[in-house]
């Protein structure tokens, strides 16, 4: 599918309901399968959501994850410790280029019995389940926090639990963060103290209905959108002060840009203001990568620099991220320079219009450009993958007067 974009006023006003986080959805029904009876409210309608919960339900020898990363690296744990259950898990091409042998040797060093189908360290695997009896596992700690959460979430089915002693400086902790506080909610007992990370071995949970807070990362485009815009007040459902997503940092990053948020009665209220726009915005996202792109297209549409650093797992995400973030806004006029971990955007950039832009099989790079449609008329290719988290955001930007032309 092929989308025209564009906005016939630059002014965005609505409220809309954003589906639960796919990061807590997806951590939330592994521990469901783990320790049934507890249900999830406002769970993730996401393709990735869906998968996730199609694999732990399925009894087929064959699972295939399609692009879903979390999916891939939280299964692999999983499907370690189911007792006489043998799978081959798989994923798509892009997928397969993803590494995952950090993973692999650390279930290993606990007893996993795990092969590879293809290519050594990456998917497809043969995964032979058997008892797990845990304890004690060395791995690099700027790894992707998938990796780590994905030992932390069996860690209370394994007889020993689990330790993780993490070397060298910790990324994404906030991810991290939020895997342990889903666990404290089931009754699981957790210890996060400098580089070890305990998870105790646990019977019986917390039956409790679990309530997913909604996804701070698809309310990033909002925050692009009234930052973008002429004038703007956009309500969005279902969010907390206290948030467990990482990516709630953008209240801060955009207060930079002219957006003013609050939280009231669970909605995130974002409008727009007057300010003076820094010249560069200079920021570390290390622990919040995945709004990475919708950053630099509102530095880019507001005409500001940009240096973002912290961003080394872009690379190996649903595409080359970086690669893709220089190809675009260079063909759009920008300004760009990326190493493996940053991207740096000149400011005062030109603007070229009409520019198709491909999605590079990632539903952020579509999302993530599609702000700019308020500043010039843009075209999104394939416009469909944004399936993989937020169904339903073309209909979403209709509420809120974007003009789309579908072909």
């Amino acid at each position: 599918m092929i989308l025209s974009l564009s906005h016939p006023t630059a002014e965005c006003n609505g409220k809309l309901h954003i589906t639960g986080s796919k990061s807590e959805t997806n951590r939330l029904l592994l521990l469901q399968a783990l320790f049934p009876g507890f249900s999830i409210q406002n769970a993730s309608q996401s393709d990735d959501s869906d998968v996730m919960q199609a694999a732990l339900k399925s009894n087929i020898e064959l699972v295939d994850v399609h692009h879903a990363g979390t999916a891939m690296r939280f299964l692999t744990a999983y499907f370690s410790h189911l007792e006489g259950r043998e799978v081959v898990l798989t994923g798509s091409q892009r997928m397969q280029d993803r590494p995952i042998k950090v993973l692999v040797e650390a279930l290993q060093m606990i007893g996993a019995e795990i092969d590879y189908e293809k290519k050594e360290g990456y998917p497809p695997l043969r995964i032979r389940g058997k008892k797990l009896t845990g304890g004690a596992v060395s791995l690099p700690a700027n790894i992707s926090s998938q990796y780590i959460s994905a030992l932390l979430l069996i860690g209370p089915v394994l007889e020993n639990g689990i330790q993780l002693n993490l070397v060298g400086k910790i990324t994404s902790v906030p991810y991290i963060k939020m895997t342990l506080s889903l666990l404290e909610n089931l009754g699981v007992q957790t210890e996060f103290n400098g580089q070890t990370i305990r998870v105790s071995p646990h019977e019986n949970t917390n039956t409790k209905t679990q309530i997913v807070e909604s996804d701070w990362s698809s309310a990033s485009y909002f925050f692009s959108i009234v930052a973008l815009s002429e004038k703007a007040e956009i309500h969005l459902t279902n969010y907390k002060e206290n948030s467990l997503q990482g990516d709630r940092v953008l209240r801060e990053i955009y207060n930079e840009l002219g957006v003013f948020s609050s939280i009231e009665n669970q909605n995130l209220i974002l409008k727009k203001e007057d300010v003076d726009l820094p010249e560069v915005l200079c920021w570390d996202l290390s622990k919040a990568p995945d709004i990475a792109q919708t950053i630099a297209v509102s530095c880019y549409g507001l005409g500001i620099g940009c240096k973002l650093e912290g961003l080394h797992t872009l690379k190996i995400k649903e595409t080359d991220r970086l690669q893709a973030l220089y190809n675009e806004l260079t063909k759009l006029g920008a300004k760009v320079k990326v190493t493996n971990d940053s991207l740096e955007l000149a400011p005062k950039s030109n603007f070229v219009s009409g520019c198709q832009i491909p999605t590079y099989n990632d539903h952020r790079m579509a999302m993530a450009f599609a702000p700019l449609s308020l500043k010039i008329p843009l075209i999104i290719k394939d416009a469909e993958v944004v399936s993989k988290s937020y169904p339903s955001f073309w209909e979403d930007l209709e509420q809120i007067s974007f003009e789309i032309d579908r072909r």
